[in-house]
């Protein structure tokens, strides 16, 4: 909480002061038996009084007119948007139950749960006590330069936007219930950093950070460490292999998620995603999956025996979740050197990102099939890849076709084409009979 530091008394209705968290003075303007704060955004005092007299005229104008308010500090503000937005949200999910809706794809339920988050976590904690009509482009500034220092970066143009949202309930909230006129409340800035490219792994990079975590699960001191470890792998081939997003969309699958299926003599493998960033704009999607994560599958049908189609697919031995795979990942490929890259850190999401700079540079995919089975748009793929996509036309471009050299697939349980595919044969009869007994493979 701020506090007064210096105070000059000018009349008994009148004074100018300033507090710890800002050099520029403030006006204190007592109208008709109530006080007001008002910023003077001059760091002079002299030039503070002249604006405090200033603002003194205007308060007793607005008086005279009806038209002047009666302001809240910041904090106040926000909790009473909260509410009400929490209001709306009971309200919606009230609904939504009579009518057995999927909550999930709520979009009022989704935007106003982020805006309160938002709130809580950088907007009341910087403003405060603040009053709301003393809110300014100074400090707005002030809290950009606040907001960037605890994000440890400079917010994309989105996340401003999401940002912006929710504080501009604060301000409707304030200007409905007359705690603020139209004309105070201030402009806020989309200028957010530009989209960047996204940090990714060479083939050769993913094969050491498999060998990497591989080495960890080995050398498991705890055998639910262990557990943790043997769970990354196969979370981190679906990933790469899919381009499902790590987080929600993957923690959500269950093994009747895992589909599948004939066509005369081709076996049709595929994922439902039901859950996720983008599942309640664009609706479930089907992940259409290759061969380099089936002995995954199976090595997870191995430890499950007893799965049911409700049951989570990435769980441990016991039943539960892990919140380590970020960490346990994160520590492999910091021992061997691949946390940092030239497009920014990796993280487990890295992987994702993986999945679709490996299939635009194979060329083997257009980028509408991709932006589908990812479950997002072209524009964000032309505006993330911007610097892969030429690589998809380089025959064209070049007018010389050199060959696409084939990535080396990871595999745990298998080796040799021919060896692979006969077992491969046998593991789809096998999972076709699983699937027709229990609902799942």
């Amino acid at each position: 909480m701020s506090k007064q530091v210096e105070r000059h008394d000018i009349s008994d209705e009148l004074y100018v002061y300033l507090q710890d968290n800002s050099k520029r003075w403030y006006a204190r303007i007592k109208v008709v038996d109530k006080w007001y704060s008002k910023a003077t955004k001059q760091k002079e005092k002299e030039k503070a009084i002249g604006m405090a007299y200033r603002l003194q005229m205007e308060y007793q104008f607005m008086a005279d007119r009806n038209i002047l308010v009666s302001t809240k500090r910041f904090r106040d503000v926000a909790e009473q948007t909260i509410n009400s937005m929490q209001v709306l949200i009971n309200k919606s999910k009230a609904k939504d139950k009579d009518k057995d809706k999927d909550k999930d794809k709520d979009p009022i339920v989704d935007k106003y749960t982020a805006y309160i988050q938002l709130l809580r976590k950088y907007h009341i904690p910087f403003f405060d006590r603040i009053y709301i009509t003393s809110i300014d482009s100074d400090k707005l500034s002030e809290f950009d330069i606040w907001r960037e220092e605890l994000l440890g970066r400079a917010p994309a143009k989105s996340t401003l936007l999401n940002h912006n949202a929710a504080f501009q309930q604060v301000f409707k909230e304030a200007v409905q219930r007359k705690w603020m006129l139209v004309a105070q409340v201030p402009q806020l800035s989309t200028k957010g950093a530009s989209a960047q490219r996204r940090a990714h792994f060479t083939h050769e990079e993913y094969e050491r950070a498999f060998d990497a975590v591989l080495a960890l699960e080995q050398n498991s001191r705890k055998e639910k460490t262990r557990q943790i470890r043997e769970l990354l792998l196969d979370y981190m081939e679906f990933a790469v292999n899919t381009g499902i997003r790590p987080g929600t969309e993957m923690e959500s699958l269950t093994w009747g998620d895992i589909n599948i299926d004939s066509n005369e003599h081709n076996i049709i493998f595929y994922i439902t995603v039901r859950k996720g960033k983008t599942v309640k704009h664009t609706g479930i999607r089907e992940v259409v999956c290759r061969d380099e994560i089936f002995s995954s599958v199976q090595a997870l049908r191995e430890r499950f025996p007893n799965r049911k189609p409700s049951d989570k697919l990435f769980r441990l031995a016991d039943g539960s979740s892990s919140k380590e795979l970020g960490k346990a990942f994160e520590k492999a490929i910091l021992e061997i050197g691949l946390k940092s890259s030239p497009h920014g850190v990796r993280t487990l999401y890295s992987l994702r990102h993986t999945y679709i700079t490996w299939q635009l540079m194979s060329g083997d995919v257009s980028m509408e099939v991709l932006a589908k089975q990812c479950g997002t748009s072209i524009a964000m793929i032309e505006q993330h890849y911007s610097h892969v996509t030429p690589k998809m036309y380089s025959k064209e471009l070049s007018g010389v076709d050199l060959g696409k050299a084939k990535p080396k697939v990871k595999d745990k349980k298998t080796s040799g084409s021919k060896q692979n595919q006969v077992r491969l044969t046998e593991l789809f009869k096998e999972w076709q009979i699983s699937y027709k007994q229990r609902g799942c493979i």
